[in-house]
């Protein structure tokens, strides 16, 4: 039996609401346990009132941080230093940020180098190259969306993309249609984790931005691809409608 992973958890209160961070570790839980717990910040500053309550909710350590200069966000430091402490004397296996703030990205790259993942949860205003830089990120507004539905991958999102959209996505199609043309076989099938993988090695993609909890269900919404489900081995595969053989 495998054993679960640790993701330890950076939260940059300054920079992320607290009504994301129930979504947060939800999506976290998929990969491992979430057993380190840090939101950092001034909490004696009155805009970080409303994450008190999430802190005793979801065991989230605060780390006080004053503000001593106004030019440079201390919080920033004290984040980093941590970060790269734990990194060498903690069993972490994936690290996670949250905040929209692209100063991490140095931070975020030398994790990396260790071969651990960095999952990143930020804003829509997020830099690119904070974005970039993540093994994988996600959008706070679709998980504070989420957060307040009990949906099913069948049920509609406010946030959810149409399939029209999802086609007209140029970024998101060349990077399906490069991992499905990547992984497939001699007869034009490709393994649904074969592409995940591929996916998951070249980019910070996410199925969570697009309004859809699954790599699956999306490919089903974009419907240009024959879906085929093997009964035993229960993997999907997928081959383009067009395929020519």
């Amino acid at each position: 039996m495998k054993e679960e992973e640790h993701i330890a958890l950076f939260i940059d209160s300054d920079n992320i609401s607290h009504r994301a961070i129930e979504g947060i570790i939800g999506e976290l839980s998929k990969y491992g346990v979430v057993n380190i717990r840090q939101a950092y910040g001034n909490w004696k500053k009155e805009n970080l009132k409303n994450w008190e309550s999430k802190l005793l909710e979801f065991a989230i350590k605060p780390i006080q941080q004053f503000d001593y200069s106004k030019q440079k966000n201390a919080t920033d430091i004290l984040m980093t230093i941590d970060a790269m402490d734990m990194l060498h004397t903690k069993k972490i296996d994936a690290f996670a940020f949250a905040t929209s703030d692209s100063d991490f990205t140095p931070v975020v790259m030398r994790v990396l180098q260790e071969g651990i993942k960095v999952y990143g949860f930020g804003e829509e205003k997020t830099p690119q190259a904070f974005i970039a830089a993540c093994s994988q990120f996600i959008f706070t507004e679709q998980l504070m969306e989420n957060s307040n539905q009990k949906s099913t991958d069948s049920s509609e999102s406010k946030a959810r993309k149409s399939p029209a959209e999802l086609r007209q996505d140029k970024v998101l199609m060349k990077l399906l249609n490069d991992a499905h043309s990547q992984t497939m076989d001699e007869f034009g099938w490709s393994n649904l984790a074969d592409m995940g993988a591929y996916i998951n090695n070249k980019s910070s993609f996410s199925p969570v931005n697009f309004g859809y909890k699954k790599l699956s269900t999306l490919l089903r919404a974009i419907d240009i691809y024959d879906i085929y489900m093997d009964k035993e081995s229960k993997q999907m595969s997928i081959r383009d409608k067009n395929y020519v053989a």
